[in-house]
């Protein structure tokens, strides 16, 4: 990962450019805040834009080598999100092309998701088993 440049300073103008600019982005929004998806699925947020930060769906283990390599740039979110891999990217202290790469790596990382939870359930549809069933009801004796 490249270290932040003089020129460091992103806008959430500039993190929207970049994460629609990666294949199949679109812009999106959860619960009154902008979102990027890819595949339908969430990849980054504007969701704290107010206070500076973009934010990052990566993993556990991805968002810990961003955060301890750039501890001034990336931030976990707190609680629960933070801890499976949501993470704050310091919008003041980051450049184009690490922001460019964070957003890549997120935006790889949702794809690659999307892939297996992809193949799970045409493999679930081609065996004729039922899915676990989520939210139905016992039919009444």
């Amino acid at each position: 990962m490249a270290r932040p440049s003089k020129q460091a300073g992103m806008t959430p103008e500039d993190f929207r450019r970049i994460a629609l600019s990666l294949d199949g982005a679109e812009e999106g929004s959860h619960m009154g805040s902008v979102d990027f998806r890819v595949g339908g699925h969430i990849f980054a947020t504007l969701a704290h834009a107010s206070k500076g930060y973009g934010n990052l769906m990566l993993t556990p283990e991805t968002q810990a080598q961003f955060v301890e390599e750039l501890p001034d740039v990336f931030i976990p979110v707190a609680g629960g999100w933070g801890r499976m891999g949501a993470t704050h990217v310091v919008l003041a202290r980051v450049n184009e092309d690490l922001l460019r790469g964070a957003l890549q790596t997120a935006w790889r990382l949702r794809v690659e998701k999307n892939g297996r939870s992809k193949r799970r359930r045409t493999r679930a549809a081609g065996t004729g088993t039922v899915p676990a069933a989520r939210g139905r009801r016992r039919a009444r004796r």
